[in-house]
């Protein structure tokens, strides 16, 4: 009689005796959601197998008062109250009552020990969920921002539904003092089933809805979660189909699951529904479940009674969903990840991602301020987030609007390159198969820094910023930033990267192609050397910085690689004179860093009878001897030397007719453009001639209805004194009658009495 009765046993023995034995079941716990099921309705807490027993002792024979009270009740653990846990209790478990405020030890929970699995659904089992799968959910975010840009998108799908704005803010706990984030917008808002899809894991209904950014239904749990340990949910949404307005409220508590020991995720909520005018409780279960939700969320939520959570839905509108992250996560030296006080209207990270050098490059090269700022700061991070805003809709960080910015506008000597991979299956391209790349060097391009990258936008959400493909040995392809958005390619469900697939590999290598040949044709422009048709350095993993193997050439010639740059500063550059000997010369043209870590062509002396001898004090190449030691290269047999001057010179002439050819086609092209402005100026000269023939026209045909109206208004009032002065007369003739008719009656009256 220990073990909990079946319902199936239960059935088969009320069928033979009419009666069950049933031990009484444990106080209901609070009423969840079941995360691993498909319905996304509230719980009671009590399984169908506890309700189907009590439901058939209501059926069954009445037994006499007080037939049970002889039998003892037999020791069973009580389920955990929903407050907070004892001491005592706290100390029998440490791992529930432990405060762990860094969230990359936030996992370290495994619950409480000994739970039952003995909870079916119609006699299956369910996947339970572990409250430490919220933490192992939202390491998925390794960026703190990228928490961020999720509940931006959220805002953004909302765009559809009316909203015109996303409001982030900090806000105090009135409980502790802490702060807390408040991210609200003013779109359609959620019923109470869509925020239990909200609350739960995979619902999405924006997967097959267009222009949406979400798409995995997980979005919402792993931001809030790696932002902080808890957050609650306030959503108001108008009625549709015939329904009434409703507003809802939920908790999804971190600190909650660990301090009261779960081994579920419990999410407490309050529904409430307008009726007549005012707000009433809707109750999915029972009042007592309802009430006891209320008391949950007001013990583990920043709020102290259930006025102070109506306050909140007065600081909405009509619809809209208001979001506070509260218990933020705290960095290993106790303070919060965010830095709420470095901008008052910003939110900026502290730790690896924030670099002082970079802030104060920021200030002296504001055409890469967003590169430099992008991983510390929100706002500059959110600026570029979308690659298109829709009209009207605003962002609202700290109570300053942030300005949405595109990288185009940062970039000089821009060139659009259309790039369209290889069809699908079926063999035939896609609408969203094409992505025009636009690329370009950034205006600050010419101070050399080291700012490359593109950005790939996908469905307009930002996915890799200042994605860094070509990483060659030396400088070659700085101050080169590209942007894209490149539909084809799947991101993956952070939205931080995208999947590995043949069509991402692909793009990369266009990419990087497109970098270099953009950077050979154009980096003389902004101070680099030139490289003619020397090859230019291959990708090194990594960046690396080791020379290639040394090999002889076919035609005799030795590669010996340098270890350092020809170039020893960006002021001078290094050349060969006449007789062969090295002169610096000060200047503002620079030796391109791709050099760096090349290999030198030398030829043998011996070679050609002809060479110049070079001065030793000039090239100094040492090579180890058999002893160990070093030896002058030059003092060897046969020596080397480096590339003759007529290569030099022929290479200098090359320069010089390419400058010639890009200044004739920048001649041309302001040429061009100075003719096409002045058609244009003809153009809009006579459009602006036929405008003013058109109004001239007009103001005549103007003249002329106000004529004619003058002359039938004059001909009205012509026929209206004629009229008037008939009338007159007419009246002065009735008069007269009238005054003939009494005449006669006076004369006719003295008649009548005569003759009688």
């Amino acid at each position: 009689m220990d073990a909990r009765v079946k319902q199936e046993a239960a059935a088969s023995s009320s069928s033979r005796r009419g009666i069950v034995l049933d031990k009484k079941p444990p106080p209901a716990d609070l009423p969840f959601i079941d995360l691993d099921s498909g319905s996304s309705s509230s719980s009671s807490g009590e399984s169908d197998d506890d309700e189907g027993p009590s439901k058939k002792r209501k059926r069954g024979v009445v037994l006499p008062e007080g037939f049970l009270q002889p039998l003892p009740p037999l020791p069973q653990p009580e389920s955990p109250a929903p407050g907070p846990a004892s001491p005592r209790a706290l100390r029998q478990l440490p791992q529930a009552g432990a405060a762990i405020k860094q969230f990359w030890k936030a996992g370290d929970y495994e619950g409480r020990p000994g739970g039952g699995w003995d909870s079916y659904s119609g006699g299956i089992d369910h996947v339970r969920v572990h409250p430490k799968f919220l933490h192992s959910n939202a390491t998925s975010h390794k960026w703190a921002l990228g928490a961020f840009a999720e509940l931006l998108d959220n805002a953004m799908d909302e765009v559809s539904n009316g909203a015109t704005y996303v409001k982030i803010d900090m806000l105090k706990n009135r409980k502790d003092g802490s702060r807390m984030l408040l991210i609200e917008d003013n779109g359609g808002g959620m019923d109470p089933d869509r925020l239990r899809q909200c609350m739960s894991l995979g619902y999405s209904a924006k997967s097959k809805m267009a222009n949406t950014i979400g798409q995995y239904g997980n979005g919402f749990k792993t931001s809030t979660m790696r932002l902080g340990a808890d957050v609650i949910v306030f959503s108001r949404c108008r009625g549709k189909d015939g329904k009434s307005v409703t507003q809802s409220i939920g908790m999804l508590s971190y600190t909650f699951l660990r301090s009261t020991g779960k081994e579920d995720i419990v999410v407490p909520m309050l529904d409430y529904e307008r009726r007549e005018g005012s707000w009433n409780q809707l109750i999915r279960s029972s009042f007592t479940d309802w009430k006891r939700n209320l008391e949950t969320i007001i013990q583990w939520s920043p709020f102290s009674a259930e006025e102070d959570l109506f306050q909140q839905f007065s600081l909405m509108g009509d619809n809209g969903t208001r979001i506070i992250i509260y218990n933020l996560w705290e960095d290993d030296q106790g303070f919060l990840e965010l830095d709420f006080d470095a901008d008052p209207y910003d939110m900026q990270l502290r730790g690896v991602n924030r670099d002082e050098k970079n802030i104060q490059m920021a200030k002296k090269f504001p055409n890469s301020r967003h590169f430099l700022t992008y991983r510390h700061s929100l706002r500059s991070y959110a600026s570029i987030l979308y690659l298109r805003i829709p009209p009207r809709f605003r962002m609202i960080l700290r109570g300053k609007d942030i300005e949405h910015h595109n990288i185009v506008n940062d970039m000089m000597l821009s060139q659009e390159v259309t790039y369209r991979p290889q069809p699908g299956a079926d063999g035939v391209y896609k609408d969203t198969m094409a992505a025009v790349v636009t690329i370009g060097f950034v205006k600050d391009a010419k101070h050399h820094i080291d700012v490359q990258g593109f950005n790939v936008y996908h469905k307009n959400r930002l996915i890799k910023p200042f994605w860094r493909l070509w990483n060659p040995a030396g400088s070659c392809g700085r101050g080169v930033i590209g942007v894209l958005e490149a539909n084809f390619v799947e991101p993956a469900h952070d939205k931080q990267g995208f999947e590995r697939t043949t069509v991402l590999a692909r793009l990369e290598t266009r990419l990087v192609q497109m970098q270099k040949n953009y950077w050979r044709t154009n980096s003389p422009r902004i101070g680099y050397a030139s490289l003619g048709n020397i090859r230019l350095p291959s990708e090194s993993a990594g960046g690396d910085d080791s020379p290639e193997p040394q090999t002889p050439s076919k035609s005799g010639r030795h590669t010996v690689s340098t270890s350092k740059p020809t170039v020893q500063s960006p002021d001078k550059f290094s050349s060969l004179s006449k007789d062969g000997r090295h002169t610096s010369s000060g200047g503002k043209t620079r030796m391109s860093p791709c050099f760096e870590s090349r290999t030198l062509n030398l030829q043998e002396s011996s070679s050609s009878p002809s060479t110049e001898a070079v001065n030793g004090d000039d090239v100094s190449l040492h090579q180890p001897d058999s002893n160990g030691g070093k030896t002058n290269g030059l003092s060897t047999a046969a020596p080397l030397q480096v590339v003759d001057i007529e290569q030099l010179r022929e290479e200098n002439r090359q320069l010089r007719e390419r400058l010639a050819q890009q200044d004739g086609k920048i001649l041309s092209k302001l040429q061009h453009d100075i003719q096409t402005e002045r058609e244009r100026c003809r153009t809009l000269e006579s459009q602006l001639q036929e405008a003013q023939r058109k109004i001239e026209q007009l103001n005549r045909e103007q003249e002329t209805l106000i004529d004619i109206f003058q002359e039938e208004r004059e001909r009205r009032e012509a026929v209206e004194q004629n009229l008037r002065k008939k009338k007159q007369e007419a009246s002065a003739t009735i008069q007269d009658l009238l005054d003939k008719v009494k005449l006669l009656e006076k004369m006719k009256s003295p008649n009548g009495k005569s003759q009688s």
